[in-house]
């Protein structure tokens, strides 16, 4: 906090008459600007030559945070990087300038690193050779914590009393240069992360739950990165009107063209064609590109040849033999949807309801979502094809095999084995 902020405060305080009454809520302090002032951004490799220098030197965790342009530009790519170290100070770093952060990964990697919602920034800073060996995510710290708001600026409000201005969260990152208060925004989302991350420590620790946290923390830091999705065309949104196999091959050849377009202009998909012009085209499956023109999303300005073009990939999606169709369902891999349970398999439909009410009464009891107890497709799983028998030891080794940690086996297992065996079937006697 700044003098400035300091003397504010205290202001506030002199006005009120000193603290205020014991039953209303102090005011959070807005939090204007950093300490030390909104670092210079880093560009050149002798600038930031100089910050893993002094990243290196300095003493504690590491805060860390990243920027992308989501919904402006192809990928997830990092388009401004924050730290904040003890005897270092903050440093914002832009990867157009400097691509390659192998060597801040390095000088740091020994630190723990202390993210908010890790699991969105570490593949951005994976791609930049940022890797961390120990995290702290304070989002997911929150959540075990049964912290009711854990988004950045509701939890930091909540444990520190601090109000973050959270306007720029959306804009676009790849904007150069990038405009002042967007860089006092960026450099104060790291401002108080450790000592958000102290207090949730202390949280944890108090509530009996720290080495969850870790076991937590520990698998997220060491899981691989995820393979590239399976027909990722099918995720296209209404994809749920589509129906016939001719008009899902039209989905199947607009998506990739859209694609590779948009890779090649760095822009957003949506930017190229929506979502919503996809299914239609699908759906109307046109004769030519007068006929695309006048369907929703390829009229206004799109010219005669981006008509053509997508009207090519139509007319590849028409030649298809029907051989070579898509099937109308995704292969899925496990049990099928909750909702069909009843029908398919009544004893399963059983076996989960009762799954799903001794874990929500547990996930209650600790004071913690449900899904971070252990996740609904582990229970699914489990239920579907339950281990044989189904004691407890049983199914603590199919929940481990489905990737749930040791403290969630040993809260979970006895649960859905006694769920198990209450909705068994009763044995037949012989007569």
């Amino acid at each position: 906090m700044t003098d400035a902020q300091e003397t504010a405060a205290e202001a506030d305080l002199r006005t009120t008459g000193g603290a205020p009454p014991d039953d209303v809520e102090p005011a959070p302090i807005p939090l204007l600007a950093p300490r030390e002032g909104v670092p210079p951004v880093v560009a050149t490799q002798e600038a930031l030559d100089e910050v893993i220098a002094a990243f290196a030197a300095g003493t504690g965790p590491v805060a860390v945070d990243a920027e992308r342009a989501s919904g402006y530009r192809y990928g997830q790519r990092a388009y401004l990087v924050q730290l904040r170290r003890e005897g270092a100070g903050s440093a914002l770093i832009d990867p157009v300038g400097c691509p390659d952060l192998t060597a801040l990964g390095d000088a740091i990697a020994d630190a723990e690193w202390v993210l908010h919602a890790a699991t969105q920034d570490l593949p951005c800073l994976r791609e930049i050779g940022m890797i961390p060996t120990r995290i702290f995510d304070t989002e997911l710290a929150g959540r075990l914590a049964g912290v009711p708001r854990v988004g950045l600026g509701a939890i930091v409000e909540n444990l520190l009393g601090y109000a973050l201005e959270k306007g720029h969260s959306a804009v676009d990152w790849s904007t150069r240069p990038l405009p002042e208060p967007w860089l006092r925004y960026a450099a104060l989302d790291v401002e108080l992360l450790v000592d958000l991350r102290d207090a949730l420590e202390k949280e944890l620790d108090r509530q009996g739950k720290l080495d969850w946290a870790l076991q937590e923390f520990r698998a997220i830091a060491e899981a691989p990165p995820a393979p590239p999705r399976k027909d990722p065309w099918r995720r296209t949104s209404g994809m749920h009107k589509v129906r016939g196999r001719r008009r899902l091959a039209v989905v199947r050849e607009l998506w990739p063209a859209r694609d590779a377009i948009a890779q090649r202009r760095d822009v957003s998909p949506g930017k190229v064609l929506s979502d919503s012009a996809i299914v239609e085209a699908s759906l109307a499956v046109p004769l030519n590109a007068n006929a695309l023109a006048a369907l929703p999303g390829f009229g206004n300005r799109m010219s005669r040849r981006q008509l053509e073009q997508w009207q090519a990939a139509i007319d590849r999606a028409k030649a298809l033999p029907d051989i070579e169709l898509p099937q109308p369902g995704q292969a899925v891999a496990g049990p099928p949807p909750p909702r069909s349970w009843a029908d398919k398999d009544p004893a399963a439909a059983a076996r989960l309801s009762a799954a799903r009410a001794a874990v929500s009464a547990q996930a209650e009891e600790i004071n913690m979502p449900q899904e971070n107890l252990v996740t609904p497709d582990t229970v699914r799983r489990v239920c579907w094809e339950p281990p044989k028998p189904a004691t407890e030891e049983k199914v603590a080794e199919a929940l481990a095999s489905y990737g749930a940690r040791q403290w969630q086996i040993e809260l979970v297992a006895p649960l859905l084995a006694k769920a198990l065996a209450a909705t068994a079937p009763a044995p037949v006697e012989e007569s």
